[in-house]
Parts: structure tokens; sequence; C-alpha cells
């Protein structure tokens, strides 16, 4: 219940002109970070690939550069898919200040202003999730590998563990700090487990996984108050 009420009053707030803003800036910069990622693994791609392709002692093989002209087709058709988890995480931590104030002023307007997190220390945090991420998500291949039609369900399960661990701290760490933070999402674990898990789902749905990371930043927010009120 505490997710569906957090995730409905975030979509409900999309015509504050304040979230609104964030989303269209938010939207606008996910695009364009999947474009350079896709036009970049093209042009690696086709970098590969000439009139013809020769391999040690087998000599000239004339179907790979057909097979790599096609993989790049490919490449476009999944590879936003994957990428839309690093995408999201990099969008929550430039964007989660704005997205969270604009939802506390709104929704708990009587909070006191929250102390600001160092730029340094924010950026440090997002590219050590980042690289957790990309790890993380690497060592899975071998269980989409070993387990193909459970695939789907293991991107899923662990990408929502990850990112609703890093949504969550980030919208605590505001309020208690990190060591809050850790101590209340550890509490909380399987609520924010389940929460992350529904936000990775339509991460990996073209189109709708443009608003999902800021609408996910304002649901999170409210899942941290609500676990916060609660705990007390």
């Amino acid at each position: 219940m505490i997710i569906l009420n957090a995730f409905f009053a975030a979509l409900g707030q999309l015509s504050d002109p304040k979230l609104r803003a964030v989303l269209l800036r938010g939207v606008g910069l996910t695009t364009l970070l999947l474009v350079i990622a896709c036009a970049g693994a093209i042009w690696f791609v086709n970098s590969l690939s000439g009139s013809e392709i020769s391999l040690p002692f087998i000599g000239v093989v004339p179907w790979l550069n057909d097979a790599l002209n096609y993989s790049g087709i490919l490449l476009v058709l999944v590879l936003p898919v994957f990428l839309m988890v690093p995408v999201a995480s990099a969008i929550t931590s430039i964007f989660l200040e704005e997205v969270a104030q604009a939802v506390e002023d709104k929704h708990y307007p009587s909070l006191p202003p929250a102390p600001k997190i160092p730029f340094s220390e924010a950026l440090q945090d997002g590219l050590s999730f980042l690289g957790v991420l990309i790890m993380a998500n690497l060592l899975a291949l071998i269980l989409y590998a070993i387990f193909t039609p459970f695939a789907p369900f293991i991107f899923w399960a662990m990408n929502g563990f990850l990112l609703g661990r890093e949504y969550f701290t980030l919208a605590a760490m505001r309020r208690l700090g990190r060591e809050g933070a850790r101590k209340l999402r550890a509490k909380h674990s399987a609520t924010i487990w389940v929460a992350g898990t529904l936000m990775a789902i339509p991460l990996s749905v073209p189109l709708v996984n443009l608003v999902i990371p800021i609408i996910g930043a304002a649901t999170f927010t409210h899942i941290y108050h609500k676990l916060s009120d609660n705990n007390t």
C-alpha cells in the first residue's frame, strides 16, 4: 500500500510546474545519453567492419561483414533496455535534490529545509554506484545464459534491488545522513526491493522508460517519508 500510494502521489504531481520542469529536463537528458551511447556502439561496430574481414588461419570470411552490419541494428533495439538502468541512476543523482524538494514543498510543507549534500560527495556516490551497476549486470550475463527463460525476471529483480537501494538512500540521506539512511533502509529492505523492482520493470519499456527516473525519484521521496513516519 505504501508503494502504490507513493507512486500515485508522484503521478498526481506531474501537473506541478516545479516537477514538470525537472521531468522535461530529465527526459531530454535521458534521450541524449541514450542516443550518444547507441551512436557510440554503432560506430564501434561499423569500425570493425569493412569490405572484407580476414581471420588468422582461415582467410576471408565474407558473411562476417554482413553479420556485423546487422548487429548494429540489433544494438539499437536491445542496448537501450540495458542502458536505461545506469542512465536512470545518473539522472537520479543529478535531479533528486530538485525532485525531492518539489515533492516536499507540495506534500510536506511543514518540514524544515534539508541540508545540502556536497556535490563532491554526491558525485562520488553516483560514480561508485554506477560501477556497481555495471559490474553486477556484466556478471548477470552468466545467469542470463544459464537461465535464459528467466532472464527478464533476473534482470528486474537484480536491478530492482540495486536501484531501490540507491534511490531510497539518496532520498533518505537528505534528512537522516548516510548512517541514518542505511539503518532505515536495512529495516525496510523488502519494501524498498519491491519498489525498486516495480521501477525496474518499466525501465525496459521503450518511451515509458524516459519518464521513470524522475517519477521514481519522486516515488522514493514519498516512500522515505512514509517509512520514516512509521519508524517514529
